[in-house]
């Protein structure tokens, strides 16, 4: 792991900018291979992640890897945190005072890793990344803001209550992987504004 990470981590653990930190078990930092070319962003710790300090490894997580399995990426090969780092009590959605507090934590990690694609999981992801909503109609869809691709998906946890989004989060990261390796091979690729 690279000091860089090390230390933002360090920074992530220790934070107490909103009031989340309070109710936390263990602040929740990005995890995975710091060299991957995808970055997946979603909401905000769960329960299992609270008590873990570590993303994505509750119901949502293995909703995430079967889909990453399906797209033919494998969890090992990419990076991924949330919006915010702390649980909000009752697993609500994080107030905007909140995720503009973890927003330094997040740009950081985007800054370390230099991402070719960041993949947006969910309604909170895309507001707060890209100022969107209505994740469904805008899922599948690739963006560019800034020089930087971004891909919108609907949120793993969102498949818990709607299982018929399971195969849409499939084929959509399915499509993400074919995305990225047109990026890689400098093919153009479509894209919202």
């Amino acid at each position: 792991m690279s000091e860089e990470i090390v230390a933002l981590r360090k920074r992530v653990v220790s934070c107490t900018k909103c009031t989340l930190h309070k109710s936390r078990k263990n602040a929740v930092p990005g995890y995975g291979n710091i060299g991957s070319e995808i970055i997946f962003i979603g909401e905000a710790p769960g329960r299992n992640e609270d008590l873990q300090g570590e993303p994505f490894v509750g119901m949502a997580g293995q909703i995430l890897s079967e889909a990453l399995a399906y797209s033919g990426l494998k969890r090992n090969d990419v990076y991924i945190t949330n919006v915010v780092k702390c649980r909000p009590p009752n697993n609500r959605q994080p107030l905007r005072e909140e995720r503009e507090a973890c927003r330094e934590h997040l740009l950081r990690e985007l800054e370390i890793i230099r991402p070719k694609i960041i993949c947006v999981l969910g309604n909170t992801a895309f507001d707060s990344l890209l100022g969107g909503n209505l994740i469904t109609k805008n899922r599948g869809k690739v963006f560019k803001r800034d020089g930087q691709f971004y891909f919108v998906t609907v949120h793993p946890a969102a498949v818990i209550y709607n299982p018929d989004l399971r195969q849409v989060l499939k084929d959509d990261l399915k499509f993400l992987g074919q995305t990225l390796d047109k990026i890689k091979k400098g093919l153009q690729i479509e894209f919202s504004e």
